[in-house]
């Protein structure tokens, strides 16, 4: 056996040989390459163009939408090629890294010119959807996260890294604590281990990529050394993230991915930062979506919430904004900070103007600087670098210049940088090209070797005008003149009408039909002398530029430092442009349990509506001790659910710092917000309309606090009437009778039987929406009042959607059968609740809605039983069965 498998192993060495050796040198070249990456697709440079081949010439043929070809390849069967130029680069690669591959870059690493076999090519950068640089791919308002995971059943580690801007955060907590912020930094790349795909899955969903590694790189001690190494430091004390062991790990991960994938210059990652769950609101995934805070696709981004605050001027502020609405402070303090920036703002015009021209200069300096550290930074780039730090002097000046300790602690912090902007102000040409190999990027005056080879490349241009006059004036040839080639340089050009005046000296080099070519040695020594000072002034000045970067490079905590003021800068002044525009508030931030709004309005909505359609503003009270829950009832499309939302998202609003659309408002911190809207089938998991519907609110009442608001739409309609009632006033009593927590509700339903709960509890409150009937005419006046409502109107609203008049006349004349039925009913079966019954309570549920039963019960009752006879009595029960039978 043992000599059987050896045999087989030395034949398949064999083979592999053999196989190899029929290959073309540059197809072996390309192999032993692929081998080193084999889960990436591999960009091969041959020539002018990138190539793939095999299997990856088939996926980047279909991602791409290029010809796929063959190849012939020696003496083994061809093999499938699909190829693009590649000064193309900028437009494939982000289509390839979008459609969630990796991708390995392979370069020529030597010029083919001077390759005496096979020119040397290697992987320069691996690019992967977590992992980039590219313009291209990074959108200008989204972070690109990289997120890390250490799971484990009762804490789990994870760590959020975005390579562009230099950001890195660490967390740890429970899997729900997990899955909001997987929400909130929205990865685009998972990294995890191998074994561990199945029960992240089944945790978070499968909507990302992901990036395997084994065990034991999920170690802590490999990880805490890595984090030591990269920060050089003795410990993670001073980052404030030492206690955090699984953090630690997913962290330590993320960087070995970064030296895994050949980003090893990452300098400008110069901290770590704890995401600290107890300083932030809790917002659920549910949360985000049912407030719909964030775009579900870019044209949906003026109808969110984020798209409707967004006034922000930089990228970096963008991006900021956005983390901001989904991390809501619960510190007053630091909520109270940023509301001083805002009204100084609103209040003080110049200033404001002032600080958003300037702002407008800055650009994304935090993307940029991170380019500075990995050294691909282009010359214009350099200078819009230089642009930004000269902006930032009157930006210090004016946040110094004000009363507002907010402004001026900014201000202090902010740092021009100013040798380095007089640095690059003395070094790059105002007019450099976008990539240094064009030449002409340092100034005179700032390397006497420059300027002396530029002098020598302009004065030897001069000297060929004057060799050509001089020859012309000795040889009386009028028409000579000099050219250019890359075959033979520099020459003397003659027409055939002159060429018997060409002295002897001249060597002739070309014969064209109409004219002779010649060189000489003065021409050929000249040639050699600005030829080569053309190839060292390139040389010189991409090393100048190299060191300017490098200068540059020095001051990347500080401008990181800028680029994060300048960002909340830009975020305070979006909210104070907001408020100025839309008649925004000043919300009262206080520790209280109560919110107080008077003349709320739905931020997004309101935008929406037509000039001469105004929004109908409400009040609404919520607090502990006097009206802890609402009890919302009205017509279907009268605007209950708007109702909910404003009152939460002006909630969040207040709470990012914001101004609030309302007339005044005061807001007791909320801790955690919670909803439950309009349940859809999860079919993929096995899960129904009811099925989440509970699973939404058992997460709300196993997590709710005292300062929690909770907004519950339409409890219960994932099941029966009765059913639904029963849960719905259940879930309600436990929220009021909870012996720890208080939280703040409003609950809107169809459920008119809820409204008599208000008899029972002393903290539930009846409100409803307001409407004015005009015979079969129904007005929505969108006008919350004290009380409950005992119609829906859904008739209605099925015939403004068009439905049918036939089904509508139907539905009416059922509606009048039922509601003749329920108030012929005997007092007996009707709900009469006069005193607080807890334990035992009886709804008005309606016992018979069925027309058929209805039917039956109308016969039944017209039998006189005194003269009915036996035949005629089981002659009518037959009349009865037949009827059930064929229902």
């Amino acid at each position: 056996m043992l000599l059987y498998l050896h045999q087989t192993i030395k034949m398949a060495k064999k083979s592999n040989r053999e196989n190899n050796e029929s290959m073309t040198p540059l197809m072996r070249q390309y192999n032993s390459i692929k081998a080193k990456y084999p889960d990436a697709l591999l960009l091969f440079r041959v020539g002018d163009f990138y190539e793939t081949f095999g299997n990856d010439a088939i996926i980047a043929s279909d991602v791409l939408n290029i010809v796929l070809t063959k190849r012939a390849n020696g003496r083994a069967s061809s093999i499938e090629l699909a190829g693009f130029p590649h000064h193309s680069l900028d437009t494939y690669l982000p289509k390839l890294v979008r459609a969630g591959y990796r991708v390995a870059i392979c370069d020529q690493l030597e010029d083919p010119k001077l390759a005496k076999t096979i020119v040397k090519r290697g992987v320069t950068e691996l690019v992967t959807p977590g992992v980039s640089y590219n313009d291209k791919i990074l959108d200008a308002k989204e972070n690109n996260f990289l997120a890390a995971i250490h799971l484990r059943k009762d804490t789990t580690g994870i760590s959020f890294l975005d390579i562009s801007t230099g950001e890195f955060y660490v967390a740890q907590g429970s899997n729900e604590y997990i899955e909001k912020l997987l929400q909130t930094f929205s990865p685009s790349e998972v990294i995890l281990q191998k074994n561990k795909r199945n029960e992240f899955e089944q945790l978070f969903g499968s909507k990302f990529y992901f990036f395997y590694f084994e065990d034991w790189v999920f170690q802590y001690d490999f990880s805490y050394n890595l984090l030591k190494k990269h920060f050089k430091t003795t410990s993670l004390k001073g980052f404030g993230v030492n206690d955090l062991k699984e953090g630690i790990i997913a962290a330590g991960v993320a960087l070995y991915y970064l030296s895994e994938t050949h980003h090893d210059e990452t300098s400008h990652i110069c901290k770590i930062s704890r995401v600290e769950e107890d300083k932030y609101v809790w917002l659920d995934k549910f949360t985000i979506r049912n407030l719909e805070l964030l775009p579900t696709n870019n044209k949906e981004y003026n109808h969110s919430l984020l798209g409707i605050i967004d006034s922000t001027i930089t990228p970096m502020g963008a991006r900021l904004l956005k983390r901001w609405l989904l991390l809501p402070l619960k510190d007053k303090t630091k909520i109270e900070q940023r509301q001083s920036i805002v009204d100084y703002m609103i209040n003080n015009d110049t200033f404001s103007e002032n600080i958003s021209n300037n702002i407008k200069q800055i650009g994304d300096i935090e993307r940029l600087i991170s380019k500075v550290a990995i050294g691909r930074v282009s010359p214009r780039e350099i200078l819009q670098l230089n642009k930004a730090l000269v902006a930032i002097v009157p930006i210090k000046a004016l946040c110094n210049n004000t009363n507002v300790e907010a402004l001026v602690q900014i201000g202090e912090k902010l740092n021009p940088c100013s040798s380095i902007a007089e640095m690059i102000e003395k070094s790059i040409k105002t007019d450099a090209p976008a990539v240094v190999s064009k030449g002409n990027v340092i100034r005179s005056g700032v390397s006497e070797e420059l300027d002396e080879l530029r002098n020598i490349a302009i004065s030897g241009k001069d000297y060929l005008v004057s060799i050509q006059q001089r020859e012309i004036a000795a040889t009386g040839i009028p028409s000579l003149k000099i050219g250019f080639n890359n075959v033979f340089g520099y020459y003397l050009e003659v027409t055939n009408t002159h060429k018997d005046k060409v002295p002897s000296t001249w060597q002739r080099k070309q014969t064209l039909v109409n004219a002779e070519r010649y060189i000489t040695e003065e021409l050929k020594e000249y040639e050699q002398k600005i030829l080569t000072a053309e190839d060292k002034i390139l040389e010189l000045e991409q090393e100048l530029f190299e060191n300017v970067v490098k200068q540059i490079g020095e001051y990347i905590e500080p401008i990181q430092l800028n680029a994060y003021l300048i960002s909340q800068l830009d975020c305070l002044q979006s909210f104070a442009l907001n408020a100025k525009r839309y008649n925004y508030c000043k919300p009262t931030i206080d520790n209280s349990f109560s919110i107080s709004i008077t003349e709320g309005r739905h931020p997004v909505i309101e935008r929406h509506l037509p000039p001469d359609n105004p929004y109908i503003s409400n009040d609404v009270f919520l607090d502990n001790q006097t009206q802890q829950i609402i009890i919302l009832t009205g017509p279907n499309m009268s605007g209950k659910s708007a109702f909910l939302r404003q009152t939460a998202l002006i909630t969040l609003l207040a709470q990012i710092g914001s101004y609030v659309p309302a007339k005044d408002a005061t807001i007791g911190i909320v801790d955690k917000i919670f909803t439950r809207v309009g349940a859809s089938d999860n079919i993929s998991s096995g899960e129904s309309t009811f099925m989440v519907e509970m699973n939404e609110a058992a997460s709300i009442l196993n997590n709710m606090s005292n300062r929690s608001l909770i907004l519950l739409d339409e409890i219960g309609r994932g099941t029966s009437t009765y059913d639904g009632i029963s849960i719905a006033r259940s879930i309600t009593e436990y929220m009021h009778e909870h012996p720890f927590y208080k939280p703040k509700v409003l609950f809107a339903t169809h459920y008119h039987e809820l409204n008599e709960i208000a008899n029972s509890y002393e903290r539930v409150k009846n409100f409803h929406v307001e409407v004015k009937e005009i015979g079969k005419q129904v007005i929505f006046l969108r006008k919350i009042s004290e009380g409950g409502s005992e119609h829906s109107f859904g008739i209605h609203v099925a015939r403004m959607a068009g439905m049918p008049e036939l089904v509508i006349k139907r539905a009416e004349d059922l509606l009048k059968q039922l509601e003749k039925l329920r108030i012929s009913q005997p007092e007996s079966v009707k709900t009469s609740e006069n005193k607080k019954q807890k334990d035992s309570i009886q709804l008005s549920f309606y016992q018979m809605e069925d027309p058929l039963l209805l039917q039956i019960r109308d016969d039944i009752l017209k039998i006189d039983i005194n003269t009915l006879t036996p035949v005629e009595a089981l002659m009518k029960l037959n009349e009865i069965k037949k009827l059930l039978k064929n229902y």
